[in-house]
């Protein structure tokens, strides 16, 4: 039976914890954070998590594979999100058995009799609709709508996430701060020269992590790169998302697809300088994982990853590539003053201070 994923122990709170995303083409930033928070609950003894997540007949690939047992329920998606948002079904009791709190990983709520915690990375919809598909953003704005109505915790990652949530509605009181959190162990010169070589990298080169859609202002940063005297080739690392970046091969750009984890630190630190002049994020981790490894950065003022990066980075205007430009040059410039804080920063942010704030919102909604 599916409540035998959940071990009965004396006072410990059962959590159903929404894994969907990591069958998705795309899992991205929500899976990743997902992911490092349910492993990091583990030494929590009194929490005791199960995934939830619709019927699939293959497990996720690396680095998608879940930790925790996973419950599936009776409906594959994307009817699994259709129900949950118009029907309240089903309910992911159906699967897991009783629980005392479910929590939503993503912006979609669960359906569920328990009290409900919901983890909205960003409200970047709202902003920028035309960055979504008309049907993502149909999704966003029902999800939106059922937080608001149903929620008792929401969590969010960043200040301005939080502010973005407060303007559309949701009660402060509800609202939670939960940083996200970063690997910090530093990759052996030795990794870096067989990740250059695996994927045949040139000796220099600047360098962008993320999924390739309009938000991320891949357009921008090339624009920027021509104003350079001397710039560097441009190397793209991410997984293509929805729309057009506006940006082809070739012409200093060289596009490397979704890149593992076991590669993914040699590659930041490698490169001369982390350039990521996303327009909107709900945090930035890629600008934490770039800082672990020593490697300058370049990001956006005015947005959520100024607010990760504090003062550990060049921040420029996203709007204006001659601005973009002037930060890449100075980063390149501060190269060692900026790589000592950005280690410094990176340390003081981890999964495990992301897994007990996500815990104590657990124990605050079952004393």
């Amino acid at each position: 039976m599916a409540s035998a994923l959940l071990p009965a122990m004396m006072g410990a709170v059962r959590v159903a914890y929404t894994l969907e995303q990591c069958w998705h083409r795309v899992p991205g930033g929500t899976g990743v954070a997902a992911l490092r928070i349910a492993e990091a609950l583990g030494p929590h003894n009194d929490i005791r998590l199960v995934g939830v997540a619709g019927r699939h007949r293959h497990l996720p690939e690396e680095p998608w594979l879940p930790t925790i047992p996973v419950a599936h329920l009776p409906v594959a998606a994307p009817w699994l999100y259709e129900g949950w948002l118009r029907l309240g079904w089903p309910k992911v009791e159906v699967a897991t058995g009783p629980v005392d709190i479910a929590h939503a990983t993503t912006l979609i709520p669960c359906a569920t009799d328990a009290p409900l915690v919901v983890t909205v990375h960003d409200l970047a919809f709202l902003h920028e609709p035309d960055h979504f598909t008309k049907h993502g953003v149909r999704v966003f704005n029902r999800s939106l709508a059922v937080i608001r109505q149903r929620a008792d915790m929401v969590l969010c990652a960043s200040q301005a996430t939080m502010d973005d949530c407060v303007v559309a509605g949701i009660g402060a009181d509800r609202l939670r701060l939960v940083p996200l959190g970063v690997e910090t162990d530093r990759a052996a010169p030795a990794d870096v020269t067989r990740v250059c070589a695996l994927y045949e990298l040139p000796e220099r080169y600047f360098l962008f992590v993320g999924t390739v859609e309009p938000r991320k202002n891949l357009r921008g940063l090339v624009a920027a790169l021509a104003l350079l005297p001397e710039p560097l080739p441009l190397v793209v690392a991410g997984a293509e998302g929805w729309g057009d970046s506006g940006v082809e091969p070739g012409d200093g750009v060289r596009f490397l697809g979704f890149v593992p984890a076991d590669d993914l630190g040699a590659l930041y630190a490698g490169a001369d300088v982390f350039c990521y002049p996303s327009e909107r994020e709900g945090y930035g981790l890629p600008v934490l994982e770039a800082m672990a490894q020593g490697t300058p950065v370049v990001t956006s003022r005015g947005t959520a990853t100024e607010e990760t990066a504090g003062n550990a980075a060049v921040l420029v205007d996203p709007m204006d590539p001659a601005d973009i430009a002037r930060g890449i040059d100075e980063a390149q410039r501060r190269h060692r003053e900026l790589a000592a804080k950005g280690v410094a920063r990176a340390q003081r942010r981890s999964w495990a201070s992301s897994a007990a704030a996500t815990a104590a919102v657990y124990r605050e909604l079952v004393p």
